[in-house]
């Protein structure tokens, strides 16, 4: 008697192999067979019609404070996926010394966007160490599986205090202690470490990440000790200028440790930009010759979401918007609406300035859209607010005034950020569908947790099999099969998690069961919900019919069924 079967399901496998009708038995947690038909269960799913998937794994998130007081890490848990690796690009909160926990929060909500005020309150901070942040997190209850990663930021600060805030030089005394931290936190059961090297990660009070100018026998001093754990991923985030710029001391770590160096090439420059094309030809070229680059990419451009409620929007700069900043929203919405206001607020034109992306954010009309609902995140150029406006005889400004009321004030402009690898100049997806197929790379970049008031993207699988295999009109598509592998098993034998990522006999019984055909991606909306009343952007789907982790239905059409199997996943144990 198996304790679960699922039955007549599609099977996608997450091997890429061609998907197949059959029986899913699970026990103990443990997938047991797979195909044909299976014997009774004490529970069985009649999962006809439906996809029966691996549970997505979501290798870039930034959970490490929500983490401490939400078992469901939602909005990801909503969309399918079983596990999630936090601490990217350098910043997280272990370990810390105490009393020293503002400089971590601080650096948090300026680099991803995350309330201060949320994460002084949610967080317990009962822990100095890395080890300690683990256990602290693996005594709680959850319905996800997580791995965290080592950041660099509250490494170098713990050691080496203002003087590793301020980014200055590390000693030799210094990279030793710091590789100590970061071994005891491998032996502990880190998943890897992460820094960042680009200039626009930068903490509240305006400086950049700790560990951003890092010289290169910082970097190996602690980079081998990954080596020598035997597992962990080297992520970063970087802008590939300086040493960066020709990938050679990523090539050379690599091969030294035997272990991957993953990173985001940032580069937002707009002019001298990096050609995608060209980048990951020199990466294949690295990788021909015994390096293990691999760049972290998406299934659309990592996307600004602005709104009235958001951190930022094209009206924000104008001094009478700024003037009503504190009224209730309801009150700033009736005065929004006032001809007279209107008048005035596009009169004066924008003169306060928000910083260097301050352009990026406010006067790109050309590359903003109206979002839509349902959501359109591949918008063709005549759908921007610049052409768009040119038709009906307005200004940008005055379009983009009128779409952010619309929807009772909710509506969002759509900012695409264009990068190296997630290029959408040509105002199309083809050359990131281009980046998809290409084997050196691993899906990722949804944020989850992350960028509260701007960014929406942990809804990056459902979107990949909505969008890239069933819906897209404006060029090919994506196979089943391959866009379910993207986010299942290549992610997880990137980070080492073998017992996942592939429906087989011994695997983890992690699955999600979808109702391809109902499979839906709702517009973005802001919530209130995080602990001292804070904001956050979050996306809904249907479709979703079961989430399974460890044997457990953990997710029943889209709402939690309260069983809370999720467990810190310890690397190297």
């Amino acid at each position: 008697m198996h304790d679960l079967v699922i039955r007549n399901g599609k099977i996608v496998d997450g091997s890429g192999k061609p998907a197949f009708n059959g029986d899913v038995a699970i026990d103990d947690g443990v997938i047991t067979s797979v195909g044909g038909k299976a014997g009774a269960a004490r529970r069985e799913i009649d999962a006809a019609g439906m996809l029966v998937t691996p549970g997505w794994v979501d290798i870039h998130t930034h959970y490490d404070g929500q983490v401490s007081w939400d078992p469901y890490l939602s909005p990801s848990s909503w969309h399918g996926i079983t596990t999630v690796v936090m601490g990217n690009c350098g910043v997280g909160f272990a370990p810390v010394k105490p009393g020293e926990q503002e400089f971590l929060i601080g650096l948090m909500e300026g680099v991803e966007d995350i309330p201060g005020e949320t994460l002084a309150k949610g967080m317990t901070w009962n822990w100095e160490s890395f080890a300690e942040y683990l256990d602290a997190l693996g005594a709680m209850k959850r319905a996800i599986d997580v791995g965290a990663q080592v950041p660099h930021g509250a490494v170098r600060a713990y050691v080496m205090g203002e003087r590793g805030a301020h980014n200055e030089p590390a000693t030799e005394a210094d990279i030793a202690r710091m590789a100590a931290i970061v071994r005891d936190a491998m032996r502990a059961g880190a998943v890897g470490f992460s820094t960042s090297r680009t200039l626009g990660h930068r903490a509240k009070n305006g400086e950049v990440v700790p560990g951003t100018y890092a010289a290169e026998d910082e970097l190996f001093g602690i980079g081998r000790t990954l080596g020598q754990a035997g597992h962990g991923v080297f992520e970063m985030a970087s802008d590939l200028t300086g040493p960066d710029r020709s990938m050679d001391w990523m090539a050379r770590l690599s091969k030294e440790t035997g272990r991957p160096v993953s990173f985001i090439p940032v580069h937002l420059a707009r002019n001298n930009m990096i050609d995608g094309r060209e980048l990951l030809a020199e990466i294949r070229r690295l990788n021909r010759e015994g390096a293990h680059l691999v760049p972290q990419v998406s299934a659309r451009p990592p996307s600004l979401l602005m709104s009235l409620r958001g951190t930022a929007h094209p009206l924000i700069m104008h001094p009478t918007y700024r003037s009503m900043d504190q009224l209730p929203f309801a009150e700033k919405l009736a005065r929004l609406r006032d001809p007279k206001i209107r008048a005035r607020i596009l009169a004066e034109g924008a003169e306060l300035k928000l910083g260097p992306n301050a352009e990026m954010l406010t006067r790109r009309f050309d590359n903003f859209f109206q979002l839509g609902d349902p959501p359109d995140y591949e918008p063709s150029a005549e759908m921007s607010i610049a052409a768009r406006a040119r038709r009906e005889g307005k200004t940008p400004e005055e379009l983009t005034y009128d779409i952010l009321l619309e929807r009772g004030g909710t509506e969002f402009i759509y900012a695409p950020i264009t990068m190296p690898l997630t290029d959408y100049t040509a105002r199309n997806l083809d050359f990131i569908g281009e980046v998809l197929r290409e084997p050196d790379t691993r899906l990722s970049l949804s944020d989850g947790g992350a960028h509260c008031g701007l960014v929406c993207d942990a809804s990056m699988p459902t979107f990949l099999l909505t969008h890239w295999v069933r819906d897209r009109k404006r060029g090919s598509r994506l196979p089943l099969e391959q866009a379910v592998k993207l986010q299942t098993r290549d992610t997880a034998e990137f980070y080492g998690f073998m017992d996942r990522g592939l429906i087989a006999p011994g695997m983890k019984a992690d699955l999600n069961l979808i109702d391809f055909d109902r499979l839906h991606l709702h517009a973005p909306e802001m919530v209130f919900d995080l602990p001292a009343d804070g904001r956050r952007l979050v996306q809904r789907a249907d479709g979703y019919k079961y989430t399974i982790l460890s044997g457990e239905v953990t997710f029943e059409d889209g709402r939690p069924t309260g069983a809370m199997p999720g467990k810190m996943i310890r690397a190297g144990r």
